[in-house]
């Protein structure tokens, strides 16, 4: 069976690699990367791919949008568009341009390989298409889930059970607000709120309680089904991305108070009592007049204060005239 070869479209190069990397691990081909909306167009024409995999916003002066219109003039191929985020007014535009799917970014393997066999297979009947949401349900590595306005969860799929370590059907048997840390659920509540009325949850974060009793940091996104009274949520355990963030921050909170430190000791000079020359930090003993040179690049004139007049250089004066004359009498 022949390869299918894949056209990815997206401005961030880093981005780019990665999905050339996850096509090629799900068995495609990738033709090539557009970096613009023009160079997609132009590529696109140059490779002929079987599908292409378009960002929604592109550099340059025409967006994904605009380039897949063209594109699908030219060429009657797939075209899957991928954004961090689908707001209304581009989901409306989409509607209009007739994808064959839309993914929200990141993307893992597993939903690039759905939505890809999804857009080129042949067999489009509606029991297929069941058939691959459905797989696309129970593979995702996603916590997916449909919770009833009620407060009880209605399906949730195996990333549950791996996660968290309890059964789908003790999930299913309690309020999701058990689960949720106490120190969490008034926000948490709060959100599901405003997401009942209308709106959305867009990365919200809370953590949940795992069956051993310890606790993980899940990433949100939601939607009401006003008409059937749920919601359709996805969360992504980003337990370990916290852990980092924590011991990143605690690093930058040593080094600043490290560097506050040192900048009390260099504050400090140590002095000698008795010749009153000054230690550097390399343990050299100097005088005053040396380190300030050394350190600050200073120079120096030499002249007698009053105080020092009086005290040190007259009464050596005064002696001096007076040996003279004896010595001269």
């Amino acid at each position: 069976m022949a390869v299918h070869r894949i056209l990815i479209a997206d401005d961030e190069s880093l981005v780019a690699r990665e999905l050339e990397a996850k096509a090629i691990e799900c068995g495609f081909e990738v033709a090539g990367i557009a970096s613009s909306g023009r160079d997609a167009i132009a590529l696109a024409a140059q490779v002929e791919p079987d599908l292409v995999l378009m960002d929604v916003v592109l550099g340059g002066d025409m967006d994904g949008l605009a380039a897949a219109e063209e594109i699908r003039c030219h060429l009657p191929i797939p075209i899957i568009f991928m954004a961090d985020d689908f707001d209304e007014a581009t989901l409306k535009h989409l509607r209009e341009i007739q994808p064959f799917g839309h993914i929200a970014k990141p993307v893992s393997a597993s939903e690039l390989q759905i939505h890809i066999d999804t857009a080129l297979r042949d067999d489009d009947s509606p029991d297929t298409i069941r058939a691959m949401q459905e797989r696309y349900f129970l593979v995702s590595i996603d916590m997916l889930c449909c919770l009833d306005f009620t407060g009880y969860f209605k399906r949730l799929n195996p990333a549950w059970e791996q996660a968290l370590g309890f059964t789908i059907q003790e999930l299913m048997s309690r309020p999701f607000i058990d689960f949720v840390h106490p120190d969490d659920r008034e926000r948490t509540l709060k959100q599901n709120r405003a997401v009942r009325t209308g709106g959305q949850a867009r990365a919200f974060e809370n953590r949940y309680m795992c069956k051993d009793g310890s606790y993980r940091w899940l990433l949100w996104n939601a939607a009401p089904d006003s008409d059937h009274r749920v919601i359709y949520s996805a969360a992504r355990d980003i337990t370990e991305r916290k852990r980092v963030e924590e011991e990143r921050d605690a690093l930058v909170r040593q080094l600043q108070a490290a560097l506050a430190e040192v900048q009390t000791l260099r504050e400090i000079l140590p002095i000698c009592s008795y010749c009153k020359k000054i230690r550097d930090d390399e343990n050299y003993w100097q005088s005053v007049e040396g380190y300030m040179s050394h350190v600050t690049g200073m120079k120096f004139s030499h002249g007698i204060c009053p105080e020092c007049y009086s005290t040190e250089v007259e009464p050596l004066l005064n002696e001096l005239e007076e040996r003279a004359r004896l010595s001269g009498g």
